[in-house]
C-alpha cells in the first residue's frame, strides 16, 4: 500500500515537508518497483535531500502542493506517471549539450542538471554516483568516452 502524507515511515517524521513528500513520492516509486521497504526508505530520503538541495523554488512549491493522489498516482498502465526508480542503478554520464554540459542518468529522457562549464558537470555527476552507488562516464563533445569512474557500493 502507498504511503502519503498521514500515513508514512517514521523516519520521515522530521524532514522538512517538499522534501518529506519527495521522499514519500520516490519510495512509492520504488515500492511499485519491487523494492523492499527498507532499502526503498533510506534511498528515497537521500534522493529527496539531494533533490531539495538542488530544485529550484518552482520546483519546491510544486511538490508543496502535491496532494495525497498525486503520491499515489498511476497512469493507465497501473505504474506510477513521474518516478523512475529504475534509474537509481544507472550511471551518470556527462555529455555534450547545447547549452553546455549536461549530466544525465543513463536511460533517462532527459539531463538533470546542464552546466555552462564541463568541471561543473562532472562534480556534478561524481556526486551523484556516489550517492547511488553507480558510475560516472564523462563523454568528449565527439560523444567518444573520455574517462569513467564507479563508486559501486
Amino acid at each position: 500500500m502507498p504511503w502519503d502524507t498521514k500515513d508514512y515511515p517514521s523516519s520521515l517524521k522530521n524532514l522538512e515537508t517538499p522534501v518529506r513528500k519527495k521522499a514519500i513520492d520516490i519510495a512509492n516509486a520504488m515500492l511499485d518497483d519491487g523494492y523492499d521497504e527498507d532499502r526503498a526508505i533510506p534511498i528515497a530520503t537521500e534522493q529527496a535531500k539531494e533533490w531539495y538541495d538542488n530544485a529550484t523554488e518552482k520546483e519546491i512549491n510544486q511538490v508543496k502542493q502535491m496532494s495525497d493522489q498525486d503520491l499515489k498516482k498511476r497512469d493507465d498502465q497501473g505504474q506510477r506517471s513521474e518516478s523512475r526508480p529504475e534509474l537509481l542503478e544507472k550511471g551518470e554520464h556527462v555529455v555534450a549539450h547545447e547549452e553546455g554540459w549536461a549530466v544525465q542518468t543513463e536511460q533517462a529522457k532527459k539531463p538533470s542538471d546542464v552546466f555552462d562549464q564541463k568541471q561543473e558537470a562532472i562534480d556534478r555527476a561524481k556526486e551523484i554516483a556516489k550517492n547511488k552507488g553507480t558510475k560516472v562516464i564523462i563523454h568528449k563533445k565527439d560523444g567518444s568516452i573520455q574517462d569513467q569512474t564507479s563508486y559501486d557500493s
